[in-house]
């Protein structure tokens, strides 16, 4: 049995809950959540028992968007019976012998923090994206688990989209040749002009959230990108940051006020290591009105183009991916997407993470390829900062890293 403490009780925890009572409704019997951990107590309540506790927050996002944001609001008494330790200091759950592994979802910032007393404890650790503050704090994390012989994990949803999932099998079986070239992202929406992005201040401070959109939605991106199209070798890009301040109106009221100090749009060209292109686009900027690329997000090769769910032949005939995805993967393709039939993107997360525990291996979103995605999202910023192109090598091994040089330092990862 599996015993896992949660760090961090904000609302995505609710996307995390859902998952794990997909697993429970599958009979998986393999886990028990022991411990909460909040640095409010009450926040922590508000997900142990259904029935007691403060009143859950409301959504920031509607439940339409299926966004992790917009999860219904989930208690550890919907997945299992038994006790619930709340605890206001991480360090003293994963000292209190409650825990055999840990589920971190704080603030970006944080991180590397409750990794290093989590992993030194022997602890295996699964972590909401992106992996670290930065890529040496996620270097950090990466050889901290190798040397203690545990299971390093990242939550990374996109992956687990039934659309992604699609896009790369065509690619990796040939349905679109050899790859070429892909766009994909949007200018404005949701968060525009000037909006705080989930309602979360640190997402636009640079020594708490890293980067702006680069780095949050940056690694999605890049993950998605990674995963369809192949290694990332080259970024060139641009960033800027046009809305120095951001609002939000409270339901009650009153309002929350932040100077931004990191990107809030860019726009980055990517050479892959097997040569094809790539053009990654995001802004919190512009106008709640979107700018997006026609048919994306789209894969092109020499045989034929994925644009969206539509996979595109030579002779301009057009068919549904996931209905011919669905329809010709093989038994074991399916099961190392969907997993017994899981589509929740957490709930496939989870089980990836504790199976590995289980067989002493690396899931799927391990902590290297966290690592990676951070990197490559971060090169965005070192490109920006040096005005030329750089390699993904020269950011992990932080030959540039003039960007997250004042992060490293603030740290003390860095003198």
């Amino acid at each position: 049995m599996i015993r896992i403490g949660i760090v961090g009780c904000g609302r995505i925890l609710n996307a995390h809950l859902q998952g794990y009572l997909r697993l429970r409704e599958l009979g998986m019997d393999t886990f028990r959540i022991t411990a909460l951990c909040a640095r409010n107590p009450q926040d922590a309540l508000m997900f142990r028992t259904r029935g007691q506790g403060p009143t859950p927050r409301p959504p920031v996002l509607d439940p339409a968007t299926e966004d992790p944001l917009a999860a219904p609001h989930t208690y550890i008494s919907d997945i299992h019976d038994g006790d619930v330790q709340v605890f206001t200091d991480y360090r003293e759950m994963i000292a209190s012998g409650l825990v055999d592994a840990v589920n971190d979802f704080t603030t970006l910032a944080v991180h590397h923090d409750v990794a290093k007393v989590a992993l030194s404890a022997g602890k295996h650790l699964l972590s909401q994206k992106p992996l670290a503050i930065s890529v040496r704090a996620g270097q950090m994390m990466v050889e901290l688990a190798k040397q203690r012989g545990v299971t390093l994990g990242v939550f990374e949803n996109v992956r687990q989209m039934e659309l992604v999932r699609a896009q790369h099998w065509a690619v990796k079986h040939g349905l679109i040749g050899t790859p070429q070239f892909a766009v994909m992202g949007i200018l404005g929406g949701l968060w525009s002009p000037a909006r705080i992005v989930a309602e979360t201040p640190w997402r636009h401070q640079k020594l708490r959230g890293g980067g702006g959109g680069s780095i949050d939605i940056g690694v999605h991106q890049m993950d998605w990108m990674r995963y369809v199209i192949g290694e990332v070798h080259i970024v060139s890009a641009m960033a800027e940051t046009f809305v120095t301040e951001r609002t939000h109106q409270n339901a009650d009221g009153s309002s929350m006020r932040v100077t931004a100090d990191v990107d809030d749009t860019y726009m980055a060209t990517v050479r892959f290591v097997n040569r094809a292109l790539g053009q990654l686009w995001w802004s919190w900027a512009g106008q709640s009105d979107a700018v997006s690329i026609d048919g994306a997000p789209a894969f092109v090769g020499t045989k034929a183009a994925i644009r969206g769910d539509q996979l595109v032949h030579a002779d301009g005939t057009r068919e549904s991916l996931i209905a011919r995805f669905e329809r010709e993967m093989t038994a074991d393709e399916r099961h190392q997407f969907f997993p017994h039939g899981l589509r929740d993107a957490a709930a496939i997360s989870q089980y990836d993470w504790l199976t590995a525990i289980e067989r002493g291996a690396d899931p799927e979103t391990s902590g290297v390829e966290g690592l990676r995605d951070l990197a490559a999202a971060y090169a965005i910023l070192e490109s920006n900062a040096a005005g030329r192109s750089v390699t993904l090598d020269e950011v992990l091994q932080g030959t540039v890293d003039a960007y997250q040089r004042p992060i490293d330092v603030h740290y003390g990862l860095l003198n």
